[in-house]
């Protein structure tokens, strides 16, 4: 009676196994997947990501957004022009340079207003370069080895029946939870260039504030705020890298269930720090 028990229990493992091993394999191929497309899309520009609605988005900064921005341009220049008659004692103490001077900052900030788009987009293609450079020495793969796979087989084989349905039961809860994390960090990354999009469509109106010192650290923070969107980027790219460096030490643990939920709890670290890296950007770049 052992016997049958046995073999029913041999026959039980002979295809639990292979499709649990297939369970596993799944979750890390679908983790570097993840990692991967991560990568690759932190180098793409605001052009390059979707010219479709770049195009929309430049088409409305142009013809909606930029005459509320000459208007603004119009009220700083005048502003600063009365600033400049106050500080020279309402023209008792006239120095011609000072018209000059005025005329010259006016200049600057039309040019400002109506080259907004190759001076924004000049931002992110610097992020961009960032990005890739960092990319080709930062290590985002957390593909497992064979060698690897088989360790963790040898390992399922040497247990019970019952552990390996609990095993099995367990693997398949933590392969829901990291595709719903995966589509998280997915969502985040694709808001990060939405977000991207809105500051863009907006860049003539701080633009326009250049052309007086009170006014344009309103320019001043936009243009710092630019940079950390760009810059995330390459914070997220690093969270990446560390991320999968933290998944290959877990990987290779002889205790199977301990690596897989060191996975899970990494891929949830990921996903919390790149929600994290906007504000860190910012902070850095004293952006508000």
């Amino acid at each position: 009676m052992d016997t049958i028990f046995q073999q029913v229990e041999e026959w039980l493992k002979g295809l639990i196994i292979p499709v649990l091993m297939d369970t596993i394999s799944s979750i890390f191929d679908s983790v570097n997947t993840e990692v991967g497309n991560i990568s690759s899309d932190l180098a793409v520009t605001p052009s390059g990501f979707n010219p479709q609605v770049f195009n929309m988005i430049r088409q409305i900064s142009e013809t909606v957004i930029m005459p509320i921005a000459g208007i603004i341009l119009t009220f700083v220049a005048v502003y600063e022009l009365i600033s400049i008659i106050c500080s020279y004692n309402n023209l008792a103490n006239f120095e011609t340079w000072f018209i000059f001077k005025w005329i010259f900052k006016t200049f600057i900030a039309v040019e400002l207003i109506t080259h907004t788009f190759d001076f924004t987009m000049a931002v992110f293609d610097v992020a961009s370069h960032v990005i890739a450079n960092a990319g080709g020495i930062i290590q985002a793969d957390t593909a497992v080895d064979a060698s690897a796979l088989a360790a963790m087989q040898s390992t399922i084989e040497a247990m019970g029946l019952g552990e390996i349905i609990f095993l099995f039961m367990q693997i398949y809860i933590i392969k829901i939870l990291i595709l719903i994390l995966s589509k998280l960090i997915f969502v985040l990354i694709f808001c990060r260039m939405i977000e991207i999009y809105m500051y863009v469509s907006m860049a003539p109106i701080p633009m326009a504030t250049f052309g007086n010192r009170e006014q344009s650290m309103i320019g001043q923070n936009y243009m710092r705020s630019l940079f950390a969107l760009g810059f995330q980027g390459f914070l997220i790219l690093i969270c990446v890298g560390i991320y999968a460096m933290l998944v290959q030490t877990v990987a290779f643990s002889s205790d199977i269930i301990v690596s897989i939920w060191g996975v899970l709890g990494y891929t949830l670290l990921l996903a919390f720090s790149i929600f994290k890296s906007g504000g860190v950007a910012k902070s850095v770049l004293q952006a508000h």
